[in-house]
């Protein structure tokens, strides 16, 4: 077990459910590309496992569906998101306790700073990485390297929380220690992506968190 100095968090299906606005933005597109419709929690899914498997869905059409997905999502895409249980106190815990942690994403920067915001999170959140132009997205360990540099702790020290398959593929990938939490994938799923601790609940994380980091 490593020395744990810091958090770094996922924020989709780990902090906030902002699944509405995606779901409705992709399920639309789909659409009007002529492809089949997939469910929510089909859509969950390839979310968690990086931006690339949803892109894949449209082939040589990816570039002009990515943008029309976005133009759809940006209508409105502050409605509807609500946050997990857990995730207010967790980040409250981290902020007044001086723990040095950070918000790592693959959704845009700007999108997740507003989405934050919108909840009233932002002034405790002093570092969110989010996808800006030529920054790689999980599974690629780039944010990780990113956010770990930016709070001058080793990547080794730092705890990697997220529900998602690239979440726990970019922590082994940089060499951070990899949480996952079991709300879209399972235990074995985690697992084979890298998790070295499974969480059915951000509570649990908490209190692991606890444990580890004083």
């Amino acid at each position: 077990m490593p020395n744990l100095q810091a958090v770094l968090l996922d924020l989709d299906g780990t902090l906030l459910d902002a699944f509405a606005p995606i779901v409705r933005a992709m399920q639309q597109t789909l659409r009007e590309f002529d492809l089949p419709v997939l469910s929510e929690h089909e859509i969950r899914r390839h979310t968690g496992t990086g931006d690339c498997s949803m892109k894949a869905l449209f082939g040589d059409a990816k570039e002009a569906a990515v943008q029309r997905f976005l133009h759809i999502h940006d209508e409105d895409y502050l409605t509807g998101i609500q946050p997990l249980a857990g995730a207010a106190s967790l980040l409250q815990h981290l902020h007044e306790q001086h723990i040095p942690f950070a918000i790592v994403t693959s959704k845009g920067q700007q999108r997740a700073e507003a989405q934050l915001e919108h909840l009233g999170w932002l002034p405790q959140v002093s570092l969110v990485v989010g996808q800006v132009p030529h920054r790689a997205s999980k599974p690629n360990p780039e944010p990780l390297y990113f956010a770990a540099d930016a709070l001058n702790i080793p990547i080794e020290a730092c705890a990697m929380v997220g529900d998602g398959l690239a979440d726990m593929q970019a922590s082994v990938r940089a060499g951070a220690y990899g949480v996952g939490l079991s709300h879209i994938f399972s235990h074995e799923e985690l697992t084979d992506a890298g998790a070295q601790r499974i969480f059915s609940h951000l509570d649990e994380v908490h209190t692991w968190l606890n444990t580890q980091i004083h």
